[in-house]
């Protein structure tokens, strides 16, 4: 019989491809712990993503608000608490274990501040940690990227405990050997960087894969469509990239292993929940695409694995459409705590005690300024900007939301002007800076990789996406529905304008 948990650990692994998990089917690489986890878990099989990429996330499993239809990439705002702020003054000991640079930089900052405790493990991708290389290590060539604080970070990993994601899982199952049975609840989120790049592993890890590579090995991805067409990689470097990559899954599924035997070892197991998810997946040249651009949100990124074991509940599978905003619902029953923000997740508990078999009827997902994505039971529709993708509008009181680390601050994010003016987010009476763009402005990076027109795919005729039916008789009533759920959430009503609804 399903129970109410004492404890929840949540384990974010960030770009984690559903497609190559042992647990869905995957064959080209080894991930025994997450396989045997997920034999005494729910597998859901049709879980997506909400807002992409990093942070956008995050704020949906923290906060449960989709964030891409109002704005970019944000911290949390004024207008709404995360539920590790309400967890607080019911008691709930929140703890954050992380090796993941965006918790930590503008725009992602204050994510951390309402738990209880945090811990950060440096040394990263983007994670200025370190201001001198160590020699001893030479380095990998960066696929266009330039110098990153990686480079200087790496020289000084020795051996594979070492490297940020062995020691953010050292960390956790060090948290849990020290506090398991110390609190009478806690809620732990272990947000872990890798799978993502630098796809960069010691031996065996390295190797494993693709034994036969002579050089440095290739750990940072070219973000792009058609990369193999266009020369910047050849068929043998992307073998050597896709292999990269599944040495780091398989490595951190190793480690993830420890945070496991920790729950077994402290006996805490049937009293305490674990979900184990990630923000989205990385494309490894599927259809010619590599990292993240600015191309449709292929079933590579989007359509992402969900694994939850939960006390009382067998082990099986769900097929219901299910979404990143309902992590932080199903947080909130589990824990009986409510936020003062409008949400638009549901608590997949009635799934996992079998009291439902279906939660929505349509989900969306996307990314600001480029597409919004509405996902049925059947069918995938994919809708860019009619035209010049505007007009195009942000609401945020934290004007700093975006990665502006990563380029001059000013270029990558437009501060308002004379245009801005006071809203208010829907179920909120708290104003809000809205800033419309036009056609010509400078508007944030994040607009700038972008598509136009749509796509239409059939799920269960077309998992691969390869036949786009936009253009036929289906898409009208898409097009209907898409207006349909985007005035449900009250999207801006430059969302309708730009993507021509």
């Amino acid at each position: 019989m399903a129970a109410t948990p004492k404890n929840v650990i949540v384990i974010l692994l960030d770009s984690l491809n559903r497609h190559m998990l042992g647990a869905y089917g995957g064959t080209e690489f080894e991930t025994p712990v997450l396989d045997a986890f997920a034999k005494t878990a729910v597998r859901f099989d049709n879980h997506y993503t909400g807002s992409l990429p990093c942070m956008p996330a995050r704020h949906d499993i923290l906060c449960g608000a989709l964030d891409f239809l109002w704005r970019p990439w944000g911290s949390v705002e004024i207008w709404e608490d995360a539920i590790t702020y309400e967890l607080r003054k019911t008691g709930v000991v929140s703890q954050l274990i992380s090796d993941h640079p965006h918790l930590f930089e503008t725009g992602g900052e204050n994510y951390h501040g309402d738990f209880n405790a945090w811990a950060y493990e440096r040394g990263h991708e983007g994670d200025a940690w370190k201001t001198r290389p160590d020699p001893s290590w030479a380095g990998a060539p960066g696929m266009g990227r330039g110098h990153m604080p990686y480079d200087d970070s790496r020289g000084w990993f020795q051996g594979e405990a070492d490297f940020p994601g062995p020691r953010t899982m050292s960390a956790a199952a060090r948290w849990i050997d020290d506090n398991a049975g110390h609190h009478d609840r806690f809620f732990l989120f272990v947000d872990e960087f890798d799978p993502h790049e630098p796809f960069d592993t010691p031996e065996p890890w390295a190797s494993k894969y693709d034994p036969d590579w002579e050089g440095p090995h290739l750990i940072w991805p070219p973000y792009m469509k058609g990369a193999i067409e266009k020369g910047v990689l050849t068929e043998r470097q992307a073998r050597q990239l896709r292999a990269q990559y599944g040495g780091k899954l398989s490595m951190i599924d190793h480690w993830l292993g420890k945070v496991l035997d920790a729950v077994d070892r402290n006996g805490i197991a049937d009293d305490t929940a674990i979900i184990i998810c990630t923000d989205h997946g990385h494309y490894l040249g599927e259809k010619d695409i590599w990292g993240k651009p600015g191309v449709p949100i292929y079933a590579t990124l989007g359509h992402i694995p969900l694994l939850i074991r939960w006390p009382g509940v067998e082990p099986g599978a769900r097929s219901a459409l299910t979404t990143s905003v309902d992590i932080f619902a199903t947080l909130c029953e589990a824990f009986g705590v409510t936020v003062r923000q409008r949400t638009h997740g549901k608590s997949l508990i009635p799934l996992l005690t079998g009291e439902a078999d279906k939660l929505r009827d349509w989900l969306l997902t996307g990314v600001w300024g480029r597409e919004v994505q509405l996902v049925t039971d059947r069918w995938k529709y994919v809708r860019g900007p009619a035209g010049a993708n505007a007009p195009l509008s942000m609401m945020s009181n934290r004007w700093s939301t975006m990665p502006t680390h990563v380029v001059d601050k000013h270029v990558a994010m437009p501060l308002p002007d004379d245009r801005a003016f006071l809203d208010r987010m829907p179920g909120s009476k708290i104003p809000v800076l809205h800033q419309p763009f036009a056609e010509g402005d400078h508007v944030p990076f994040w607009a700038l990789t972008r598509f136009s027109g749509a796509h239409l795919y059939d799920r269960l005729e077309d998992p691969d996406e390869t036949t786009n039916l936009a253009g036929g008789p289906q898409e009208a009533e898409m097009a209907a529905l898409l207006a349909q759920a985007l005035a449900e959430l009250e999207a801006p009503k430059s969302q309708f304008q730009r993507l021509g609804l």
